[in-house]
């Protein structure tokens, strides 16, 4: 997510940073969760819903291997909930949950209610949610409503203010519209007010022009994607998401914010790791518009779990994420539903360029109208991932599906450590999906 370069004094203001403030330092210099003595007493394994290892080319230790770093990935008290939800050849060999969704963050009191984080927690997908975003957008265009290579003033002509007329569909799938943050001095408040954003995306004169300049977008690209969607539908970006992918997918949450009747249920978010120092966080200033303990803030705080964020606020299970990536898998069906024609996954998982150095997230990436992609001989997602692709949330929550592997992953956590020793983790985890789920024909045990 991201928000205005004034968002640190609205987190001062607000009653957590507040709080923050009063407590100085959280339980320790490194912001880390409590750890029980028994990791079994925290998990929550949805065995029954598992299948037996052999039918999808696998062994029971493989499995149970890629399950062993997801403890490795708790183990680093980094993040407070775990859950996964994985599948090999259509079927389903993990779903499970390990931690607390809920009364066990890096501040959290001793008296806090300790909530077990399970399969079927919803939790905020943060910017995986762009990948759903940009699904529609290749919806909208197969159903002929739009072309992605149509200028965004065609469908909404105040957008094409301060030279923005020339600026595509495409462009702001890719990360290359030229406006990759709000304009300085843009409160935090207008997060969920829509209206407003988009007056000021409309006013907001662009960094570049040509579509040549790569700079992630980290909130920005959601709310034009979102106007466009309304211009030619005349429904609400909610309720283009409900009848195309949620209903039809048979999905309970999987929506912009999380409706007031599960609201309770959803995963808190919580800031974790060392404090980043220069120049990490500067990178985390100019990608997320402010520090971690104000991200935190703000995707904690209800306005946010009730607005539409369509760049970062849906909401719902490791499993209904890992659905929407099997579906692309299996060619736009679900179930026996069509949910699109193949020429349309072949159009948003298609490389849009090579490899190339992203000016906000400051290390090379590779992108597609809407996805991130993997790479050769190591990328996004793993090792010779170069037909894989997905979308992380946060840095810490990964969803993605290689077809060479036949596997599609969502592994959802409740922490955001940039500073920590997490990474070597969340290494070995993909280290160990790469070991046990080799590409068809390739043995890599």
């Amino acid at each position: 997510m991201s928000v205005s370069s004034n968002a640190n004094k609205w987190f001062r203001s607000h009653p957590l940073g507040d709080n923050f403030l009063r407590q100085g330092l959280r339980k320790n210099v490194s912001h880390l969760v409590d750890l029980p003595s028994s990791f079994s007493s925290v998990s929550t394994l949805e065995c029954s819903h598992e299948v037996d290892s052999r039918t999808v080319g696998m062994t029971k230790d493989g499995v149970e291997a890629i399950w062993k770093s997801v403890e490795g990935i708790y183990k680093t008290a980094a993040y407070s909930g775990i859950s996964i939800h994985m599948r090999r050849r259509g079927e389903v060999i993990l779903d499970r949950a390990i931690g607390h969704s809920q009364g066990n963050g890096p501040h959290s009191n001793s008296s806090d209610t300790k909530v077990l984080m399970r399969p079927a927690t919803p939790v905020c997908y943060f910017s995986a949610s762009k990948a759903v975003t940009a699904f529609l957008m290749h919806l909208l265009s197969e159903d002929k409503l739009i072309h992605l290579h149509d200028p965004v003033s065609f469908y909404a002509p105040e957008f094409g203010q301060k030279g923005k007329q020339n600026i595509t569909i495409h462009q702001v799938l890719s990360h290359r519209a030229g406006v990759p943050g709000l304009p300085a001095g843009a409160p935090v408040e207008a997060l969920w007010d829509n209206e407003e954003i988009w007056r000021l995306l409309c006013e907001t004169a662009p960094k570049s022009t040509k579509g040549h300049r790569l700079a992630y977008h980290a909130l920005t690209g959601g709310y034009i994607l979102e106007r466009v969607l309304q211009k030619v539908t005349g429904m609400t970006i909610q309720e283009f998401l409900d009848k195309r992918l949620r209903q039809p997918m048979g999905m309970k949450y999987f929506r912009y914010g999380i409706e007031d009747k599960y609201a309770d249920r959803v995963a808190d978010n919580h800031a974790a790791g060392m404090t980043p120092f220069f120049p990490i966080s500067k990178v985390i200033e100019r990608a997320l518009g402010g520090s971690l303990d104000m991200v935190e803030a703000v995707s904690n705080d209800p306005r946010f779990k009730k607005a539409i964020i369509p760049a970062g606020n849906i909401m719902g299970t490791a499993e209904e994420m890992s659905n929407f990536y099997q579906m692309l898998l299996n060619g736009g069906t679900w179930q026996g539903k069509k949910i699109c024609e193949p020429i349309t996954i072949k159009r948003f998982t298609q490389e849009y360029s090579s490899i190339q150095f992203d000016q906000t997230l400051m290390i090379p990436m590779r992108y597609s109208a809407g996805l991130m992609l993997g790479g050769e001989p190591f990328g996004m997602w793993g090792k010779h991932s170069a037909s894989a692709y997905g979308h992380i949330g946060l840095i810490n929550k990964l969803c993605w599906a290689d077809p060479d592997r036949d596997i599609s992953v969502s592994l959802l956590t409740t922490g955001v450590p940039i500073v920590a020793n997490n990474i070597p983790s969340l290494v070995k985890f993909m280290n160990q999906i790469d070991r046990h789920c080799p590409r068809d024909g390739v043995s890599n045990l």
